[in-house]
């Protein structure tokens, strides 16, 4: 359940904070206040795109914070699984805005948005201005339905969606495999030339490390000579070299180290000193006399290298991916040499892909054509209580004649609100309050079976009025019974049944346009139905009126 909405510095909210509760939260105010805000603001929480509008000019950072309380056990251990702990029972989304960036934060952690998106699918269920129009596409009902049959639906969809996977990829295998004679023949010799290329270099892993260390040596050799030259000769060949400097120095202090003690011990240290020196000369020599620079050496070290650099330029970043790129391609001749050998390989493939996906795919729509005449009985039920006085509701079924990741099935709601009028589709028939109410008629019999705890409805009422209107309010009503129902409202009807109705406010401070929201005492709520009800002017019988229908509504809910 949302608990609480902090906004600050967007659009016309300053600062804004909103507790939540249970049951049926209605937000009104009049046009332009700022109730599509609030809505926008939730979004850009729940990981939407961020509209340049709604940041506030003149500032440097906004935010918009949410607090979730999870009672649910179920729903809590699907967020552990996403790697999401709760803190005292809660958890906490916010988006930060500053500079042109936007931070994404889960209980005080910084994560991509994309994580946001999926924690938010668990908490709440987003039903936008023009989310109704959506059942216009026919795309949209496959969803819905898929979406009613999860629990029983989800492993036999992920087995479509990979076997069809594997079946795209055999059949772009086949349609390889069309070319013509000349052009396999083309691509063998190439395939000839190229694993020849390779088996030529008889690699073995690691040996460009080994080379690429031994040729900055070699390249480097003639430096590393001169420089250790004017080292030898500067310790121990010039006249006043170090190690003849050294040699005098402890000749003297071993001429009077019997008179102190102390001078003993400066004696000993230079003596480590000098024995120091001449390990370092000899070993120098050594290197001298061993290393100088084998121009030979040299040369193969460097046609060596550039040999395996072009292998990688061309087949792979390593000599492990050169190799690899080898077995492929002598795969791949294997494949052209026995060529229709390899065709019928394929052929049986897909032959033997095409059963298992019609057996699946069959599966899949049993399933579906099983809760689709489920789902389609709730609609009805559900339409009779919105003022459908006689409706008929049906998943209509088509099959295709091509496998798709879906399966083979075509799904379409149909419906007929007239008596003796034939099923038609729904673009055919339904204006956009009879949209919103099929629409709402469908997330109620969603929700029965969802465990995500919070549902937003904005201005799903668009289109209804008289006793639709009030018919659609206890449907609401019914929703919020188990669910906690945020909706944002024009109609008495609906604000009347809200457990709390809050108010948006729009007004001038200091020469700026801000936008406020506040939770209604019950005298406020008369008067805000009031206005609803009576537009500009309230009189004492509009505010009869609304005290009666705010009454009537509190008898309605016990």
């Amino acid at each position: 359940m949302l608990r609480n909405l902090h906004v600050k510095n967007l659009a016309l909210i300053e600062e804004a904070e909103v507790d939540f509760t249970e049951g049926l939260n209605v937000l009104t105010g009049e046009t332009g206040a700022g109730k599509s805000i609030i809505i926008g603001s939730i979004n850009l929480a729940l990981g939407e795109k961020v509209p340049r509008e709604m940041l506030r000019d003149n500032e440097d950072t906004s935010l918009v914070e949410l607090i979730f309380e999870i009672p649910n056990e179920e729903i809590a251990e699907r967020l552990r699984a996403l790697d999401v702990f709760l803190e005292d029972s809660q958890v906490i989304l916010s988006r930060r805005i500053s500079g042109g960036r936007s931070v994404a934060k889960i209980n005080g952690e910084s994560v991509p948005v994309s994580k946001v998106r999926e924690v938010a699918a668990l908490l709440i269920d987003m039903h936008g201005q023009h989310e109704h129009e959506s059942l216009l596409k026919k795309q949209k009902h496959m969803e819905i339905l898929d979406e009613y049959a999860r629990e029983e639906l989800a492993s036999r969809k992920e087995e479509l969606r990979k076997l069809y996977k594997e079946y795209r990829a055999v059949c772009s295998s086949l349609e390889e495999t069309g070319a013509d004679e000349e052009s396999r023949q083309r691509e063998l010799s190439l395939l000839e030339y190229e694993i020849h290329e390779i088996e030529a270099a008889h690699l073995m892993e690691g040996e460009d490390e080994e080379l690429e260390l031994r040729y900055r040596k070699l390249s480097n050799s003639r430096k590393i000579i001169e420089s250790l030259q004017n080292a030898h000769q500067l310790l121990a060949e010039q006249n006043d070299s170090a190690s003849e400097l050294t040699g005098r120095a402890l000749r003297e202090l071993s001429s009077v180290e019997n008179c102190d003690e102390e001078i003993q011990g400066m004696s000993e240290q230079l003596l480590n000193i000098d024995n120091l020196l001449n390990d370092l000369n000899r070993e120098l020599a050594a290197y001298l006399q061993d290393g100088g620079f084998d121009e030979e050496n040299f040369r193969q070290t460097e046609a060596r290298l550039d040999e395996l650099n072009h292998l990688k330029a061309k087949y792979g970043r390593t000599l492990g991916d050169v190799m690899a790129a080898l077995e492929e391609r002598r795969e791949r001749g294997e494949q052209l040499l026995h060529y229709d050998a390899y065709r019928q390989e394929l052929l049986e493939k897909k032959a033997k892909l095409m059963e298992h996906l019609r057996e699946v795919s069959s599966q899949v729509s049993d399933i579906r054509k099983s809760y689709g005449s489920s789902l389609a009985e709730q609609v009805r039920a559900q339409l009779a209580d919105l003022n459908f006085l006689d409706v008929q509701f049906e998943a209509v079924f088509t099959s295709l004649d091509h496998f798709t990741e879906q399966g083979t099935d075509d799904v379409e709601f149909q419906i007929s609100t007239n008596p003796g009028e034939s099923l038609k589709p729904l673009h055919k028939v339904a204006s956009g309050g009879e949209l919103s109410r099929i629409m709402l008629a469908l997330k109620t019999v969603l929700a029965r079976q969802d465990d995500i705890g919070s549902l937003i409805f904005d201005e799903i009422d668009a289109g209804i009025s008289g006793r639709t209107a009030q018919m659609v309010s206890e449907k609401m009503h019914v929703i919020a019974s188990t669910h906690q129902v945020i909706c944002i409202s024009h109609l008495p009807q609906i604000a009347a049944m809200a457990d709390t109705h809050f108010l948006i406010e729009k007004s001038v401070e200091n020469d700026t346009t801000i936008s406020t929201i506040r939770s209604l005492t019950e005298e406020e709520r008369v008067e805000e139905l009031a206005r609803m009800l009576g537009g500009v002017k309230i009189t004492d019988t509009v505010l009869e009126s609304a005290r009666e229908m705010r009454q009537l509504a509190e008898k309605s809910l016990k």
